[in-house]
């Protein structure tokens, strides 16, 4: 019994050290508290969560050139309820234009404000930079933030065992290194991270397809780690909390085990149903198409129920839809939002 315990000790303290704390963006953050938004709704946390596209590691190198550089690849709000049983993810796109503040670059050089794509952000400034974009644009505080990268993303869904998705159409893009027939697949780490990354042979084409594929994956990812198999199965679970803990970044409030369990442990409990994802309400920039702008009117009733914990009723948009309809809201006495929830079927 002493031998187990000890060895379980082991294992906790190696896991609890796998996790990189962001001290730097945490003081960069501290630098601005002022002028960050104050906490309306006790209990309830928003986490942001950043996939950066670090091409560092000879294992990244089919995604491109490493240049030094990173931006942040996908980026998702995610409101948790003050009562623990409801979930908001918001995915931000990475082409929306918005202002982003003056930040401290990576080599301590500082940059002024400027009006670009909302990923420059993370580019220019890292973990800082960009929760502090997203604070301006929504006015919601930012309570936590975890980043992962390539690598990490793939090592989780290899660790998993793969994860379960449904193709409505045969894929064949060499460019995505993807070649998937129709129908129920097991992805694994690789082409996993091809099936959320691809524009071209998946859907219209368009980042808004891929955003909405990016969050019908997380769904499936969720379950399949809340599934007893799991979460049941120590042979299973700790290699998935090794590929999860080695592959991540946090601000340092959620840097050890103990705070990143109690964060799983909270979200568990949220019925699929009830874990709801949705775009940021966007319509074509005027002055670039191929980039988008907020849509004021809907994105500051969206901001408002988040602010407030207030429910936010989603809607399945139709399978065929114009660039500007995702996330925008439907007639009705509640502000409703273009998205869909943990539950769906990826192939209805």
């Amino acid at each position: 019994m002493l031998g187990a315990g000890g060895a379980g000790w082991v294992a906790y303290q190696k896991l609890d050290g796998n996790i990189t704390s962001d001290t730097d963006g945490a003081a960069e953050l501290e630098r601005y508290e002022k002028e960050r938004p104050t906490a309306l709704v006790r209990g309830a946390r928003n986490i942001l969560l950043i996939g950066s596209d670090s091409r560092a590691g000879k294992a990244n190198g089919r995604y491109g050139r490493d240049n030094g550089t990173q931006r942040s690849d996908t980026t998702i709000l995610l409101h948790l309820a003050a009562d623990h049983r409801r979930a908001t993810a918001v995915s931000v796109p990475r082409d929306l234009m918005v202002m982003v503040p003056a930040c401290r670059r990576r080599d301590g050089t500082r940059t002024g404000p400027v009006y670009a794509m909302f990923n420059h952000a993370f580019e220019r400034g890292g973990s800082a930079c960009t929760v502090r974009t997203v604070e301006r644009l929504t006015r919601i505080r930012v309570d936590h933030y975890m980043i992962i990268d390539f690598r990490g993303f793939k090592q989780l869904v290899d660790a998993l065992g793969g994860v379960r998705v449904c193709l409505r159409q045969s894929v064949h893009d060499p460019d995505a290194q993807l070649d998937l027939r129709a129908g129920v697949q097991t992805l694994d780490g690789e082409q996993a991270l091809g099936y959320v990354r691809a524009r071209k042979a998946l859907g219209d084409g368009s980042d808004t397809d891929r955003m909405d594929r990016q969050q019908r994956f997380l769904g499936a990812l969720v379950a399949k780690v809340n599934s007893n198999g799991v979460l049941l199965n120590p042979g299973r679970l700790y290699p998935v909390l090794d590929a999860a803990t080695s592959s991540l970044t946090t601000d340092p409030g959620l840097a050890s085990l103990r705070n990143l369990y109690e964060l799983v442990r909270g979200v568990r409990g949220i019925p699929t149903g009830r874990t709801q994802f949705l775009t940021l309400p966007r319509r074509p920039d005027p002055g670039n198409p191929n980039r988008d702008q907020l849509d004021n009117n809907s994105a500051k009733k969206l901001f408002a129920q988040l602010r407030m914990d207030a429910p936010v009723k989603v809607v399945r948009p139709p399978r065929s839809r114009a660039h500007g309809g995702e996330g925008g809201p439907v007639p009705s006495p509640t502000p409703t939002f273009r998205g869909s929830t943990a539950g769906r079927d990826t192939c209805r």
